[in-house]
């Protein structure tokens, strides 16, 4: 930075006279191989009476304490995602960004997982991570074309 535009302080730190830039939110451009910005899950959050902290995340996969709100010494338990995404989508005139979300109940023992013990939490979010690895390099195609499906139960012979 220039000296000639720093002043100092009281404190004999230098302060920027410059103005600060207001900084903007990545989009993608049209043609862009860029992928869109999706909205992160919240890391806290409140539902049915249970608090929610992400306590780790790898990838599209995390961990969530649960902790019964109306208890002055809950148990706890912890909750394994498979985070996902939805694209963004018009309601009327109102247009509602795309967003990674929490599984609901119906996809639970699919996308989502509830242990007591973080220990075994933790060996479930690996679990997903490399599950999630494996799948993708199973279906990537090979060189001259074809998909390796080695691994797979739908193998045709």
């Amino acid at each position: 930075m220039i000296a000639s535009k720093l002043k100092r302080r009281a404190d004999n730190c230098r302060v920027s006279l410059l103005p600060r830039a207001t900084k903007t939110r990545a989009r993608t451009e049209a043609g862009s191989n860029k992928q869109p910005f999706y909205k992160p899950v919240p890391t806290r959050f409140r539902r049915d009476g249970f608090d929610y902290q992400q306590i780790a995340r790898e990838g599209d996969a995390a961990i969530y304490e649960q902790r019964w709100a109306g208890c002055c010494n809950p148990s706890v338990c912890y909750e394994v995602i498979r985070i996902r995404r939805r694209e963004g989508f018009r309601i009327d005139d109102r247009f509602v960004e795309p967003a990674e979300v929490y599984p609901n109940s119906d996809v639970w023992g699919v996308d989502g997982f509830t242990l007591t013990d973080r220990d075994a939490a933790v060996a479930k979010l690996r679990e997903i991570c490399i599950r999630a690895r494996v799948g993708v390099a199973q279906d990537a195609p090979e060189a001259d074309g074809s998909i390796n499906t080695a691994g797979s139960t739908n193998e045709r012979e």
